[in-house]
């Protein structure tokens, strides 16, 4: 397995969160669920910390200048662009330097072929959940946006 296409295929997935953040009026960052929970700034401020949870268990070093998103943070656009700009490029790093270390991830079982899997299938999940939350909030994605999504051809 090549790193390229798992880096190519994680930058992807990673344009695809900020194609979306790019869709959203920043008022629709505070928009939250019928049945509460995360606001949509904060579903994107998981992901992005999530990703630090996996850096710093795997490779701290990665972690230089990358720092959370706090809570009362979570509503700031231009802070969200820029985290998961940063932690995305630290994961994409995080891929290669595991697939030069024979496939393995410090910490995951079994391969970064399956982490790659994982971390995409947990952030499309809250991906998902900031589709929900925007509906109910009187803040849906645009069509566009919403088939945009699929468009990782051009992405």
């Amino acid at each position: 397995m090549s790193s390229n296409a798992l880096v190519e295929t994680w930058n992807i997935h990673n344009r695809i969160h900020l194609y979306v953040l790019d869709a959203l009026k920043p008022d629709a960052l505070a928009g939250v669920s019928s049945s509460k929970g995360r606001s949509v700034g904060q579903q994107f401020a998981h992901i992005h910390n999530v990703r630090l949870d996996w850096l710093k268990a795997s490779a701290p070093e990665l972690l230089d200048g990358v720092s959370k998103i706090e809570k009362e943070a979570a509503e700031d656009k231009a802070r969200l662009k820029k985290s998961l700009k940063e932690s995305g490029e630290a994961i994409a790093a995080l891929i290669e330097k595991s697939v030069a270390a024979n496939g393995r991830v410090k910490g995951f079982k079994p391969h970064v072929t399956a982490f790659v899997g994982y971390l995409i299938s947990h952030e499309s999940y809250h991906r998902g959940e900031i589709g929900i939350i925007l509906a109910q909030s009187g803040n849906p994605l645009d069509k566009k946006t919403a088939y945009g999504m699929w468009e990782w051809g051009v992405r």
